[in-house]
């Protein structure tokens, strides 16, 4: 969630070449009036994987492995690391070069452009003719690349957005499709001089895959030293020692001291016959506060089988993982479908922000009243690597759980939340929980998305709740950042609450603040650019709610208690409390007075409501039809939040 949306590279337009080239793009790929509507077909593309020298030269080919229709023409752009790499020559599959890097070739027409300060090289391609069509197995063009003589030894991916048509895009020939592109390969090893690196062989085992999928495929982190003498060490399966079950090693990653546990999966694979439930690896008083367990993708699939866990244990806090929550086959399929279980490294890391991550936080706070950061942001990520390639796991169907730990005589009693930092600048809340300890205390972060997370201090109250019976738990959430003021420091606890504001502050007490997946709202009412739009997207891609039959949201109508218990009772699956079944449904409607006048469609979510204590009643009643107020609505969030223990 802690994501900076990267400035697209585009092309610059002062040359007269780039300019016609940037016009051909923009006419080529847009589909043919009048094409058939068909599912796109299949192609493969590999960039093949080299190896080099520091200092010397090596040529990539690009070559169409696999393809149903020949294709007619196609647009990729291609990002390289500019601290190790430069790109000394383009080579079209007729072998004419092109040294400029500006103009048309021949033949056919082929436009390429390399930006050395962005590190880019954008490259389009239009087959005029029926003999200019490339088949299954040509090759595309060559670039040739010079690793600089200070390039750092260690493995550069040439990357594409493949989610990105101006990135990345091939269409067949007439009727004109559009191909559906994988990509392969495209790992430069880099080695030192007296390495004996050949500068001319490709790398050993087969290409990686790297398809468009919704986490993007990016290259993996660069060792920038040699890691340290490997030594075995112990881990626990099942709360057992297992001795010699697994080997750490130590090296820099992003100018950073890690340590590395490498799981012996084989030996893990053997104990879950013997129920597997939980993998445990403690990395503590190493030193290094960034460790990373590394498990291959047959254990991980092996532990998704038998319901086990993954626990990393640092100096620094707990990552507690579901295998489930990794999705091992659609992590394969996005790494091109090919790469074997037994390849893929799923990497669990709990790292240290950098200085970039901490000004930023420190700068959100300061922006807000009363604030402060209690402890230094620290990353939680799950990655899959693939022969160079990288895939993000960053969202789960369930909360997991992370820990940090807090530096030794830091109360724990001055953390009121734990937040992640927007993209805008801004914090929100997570669900947090702090632990005593005897020397540390901790706090217990639980979220459906990886982040980076830090602990702050916020306390808040209002004027006008001193002597209110819901003081404690709207002071909690403002606390927390969930619930907001209505000005001049009061917060108005009897006020109604509409439809969207009732959405979002159930939303924030969550800690869900985009949408679980691409949605398109059909609400007649709910407006472009409203404040809420946000909030409503994401509470239809998780399922909170879904509108009237008349395709209306109605955000700025008062919300009724049964309405707001029907929006609560999904979100109870969520974070997994039971709701009641018919039976209990009818009892615990008939405990009140005017539990028969509850209508049908929100019987079961009050009665669900009424199981797990999130509502009341008063005086015997129930009150489904009367409008909810800005203070119960804080204690029902609260009350869900707690019950659930997220808070």
């Amino acid at each position: 969630m802690l994501q900076t949306k990267k400035k697209r590279p585009r092309l610059r337009k002062t040359m007269s070449g780039l300019i016609m080239l940037t016009l051909f793009s923009s006419l080529v790929f847009p589909l043919s009036a009048g094409a058939e509507s068909s599912q796109p077909s299949f192609s493969q593309v590999e960039f093949t994987n080299k190896n080099v020298q520091a200092g010397q030269t090596v040529t990539v080919p690009v070559v169409l492995k696999e393809t149903e229709i020949p294709i007619k023409a196609y647009n990729m752009q291609i990002n390289y690391d500019t601290s190790a790499l430069e790109v000394v020559g383009i080579t079209p599959r007729t072998g004419n070069t092109n040294p400029s890097f500006t103009t048309v070739i021949s033949p056919a027409d082929f436009y390429a452009n390399v930006n050395s300060e962005e590190g880019w090289v954008r490259i389009i391609w239009v087959g005029t003719e029926q003999q200019d069509w490339i088949s299954k197995g040509e090759q595309l063009f060559t670039i040739q690349f010079k690793a600089k003589n200070n390039a750092t030894p260690g493995q550069k991916l040439l990357k594409v957005n493949l989610n990105d048509s101006e990135h990345w895009h091939f269409e067949n020939v007439e009727p004109v499709y559009e191909a559906s592109a994988q990509l392969m390969g495209g790992t430069i090893t880099i080695t030192t001089a007296s390495s004996g690196g050949n500068s001319s062989s490709p790398s050993t085992g087969s290409s990686g895959g790297g398809s468009a999928a919704p986490s993007p495929v990016t290259s993996a982190p660069t060792t920038s030293s040699t890691p340290v003498a490997t030594k075995g060490v112990d881990i626990y399966v099942n709360g057992q020692k297992q001795e010699q079950s697994a080997t750490a090693s130590t090296s820099t990653i992003d100018n950073k001291v890690t340590t590395t546990i490498h799981v012996d999966n084989n030996k893990v694979i053997n104990q879950v016959g013997n129920g597997l439930r939980t993998l445990l690896l403690p990395v503590t008083g190493t030193g290094t506060n960034a460790v990373v367990g590394e498990l291959n993708g047959k254990l991980v699939k092996t532990m998704e089988g038998s319901n086990a866990q993954v626990v990393i244990q640092t100096d620094t806090g707990t990552y507690t993982l579901p295998a489930s929550q990794i999705k091992v086959d659609q992590i394969v399929r996005q790494l091109g479908g090919s790469a074997s279980l037994e390849d893929v490294k799923f990497q669990i890391s709990i790292v240290p922000s950098n200085d970039t991550k901490k000004a930023a936080i420190e700068a959100a706070a300061s922006k807000m009243n009363n604030t402060t950061v209690i402890a230094a942001p620290v990353d939680f990520e799950v990655k899959a690597v693939y022969q160079g390639q990288q895939v993000d796991v960053n969202r789960f169907n369930s909360y997991v759980e992370r820990t940090i730990i807090l530096p030794k005589d830091t109360d724990g009693s001055k953390i009121t939340t734990g937040v992640v930092l927007q993209a805008d600048g801004t914090m929100l809340h997570v669900p947090t929980k702090v632990i005593k300890g005897t020397t540390n205390d901790a706090a217990v972060i639980n979220s459906l998305t990886n982040s980076t997370y830090a602990l702050i201090y916020h306390p808040a109250t209002f004027t006008d709740i001193s002597n209110h019976w819901s003081r404690t738990d709207v002071e909690d959430l403002a606390s927390r950042l969930v619930v907001e003021g209505a000005g001049d420091n009061t917060f108005a606890p009897d006020r109604s609450i509409t439809r969207a504001e009732f959405t979002a502050v159930l939303l924030r007490g969550l800690g869900l603040h985009s949408p679980e997946s691409a949605v398109t709202t059909t609400f007649t009412d709910v407006n472009a650019n409203s404040w809420y739009e946000n909030e409503v997207q994401t509470a239809v891609s998780y399922g909170l709610i879904s509108g009237y039959t008349d395709n209306s949201f109605r955000p700025n109508d008062e919300i009724s208690r049964a309405e707001a218990m029907t929006i609560v009772s999904r979100a109870m699956k969520l974070v997994d409390l039971a709701k009641a079944d018919a039976s209990e449904t009818a009892n615990l409607l008939d405990s009140y007075s005017d539990g028969s006048k509850v209508q049908a469609w929100a019987a079961e979510p009050v009665a669900s409501a009424i199981k797990q204590g999130l509502v009341q009643g008063a005086d015997g009643k129930l009150m489904a039809d009367a409008d909810i107020s800005r203070a119960q609505t804080a204690a029902i969030v609260k009350r869900l939040l707690a019950k659930a223990g997220l808070i």
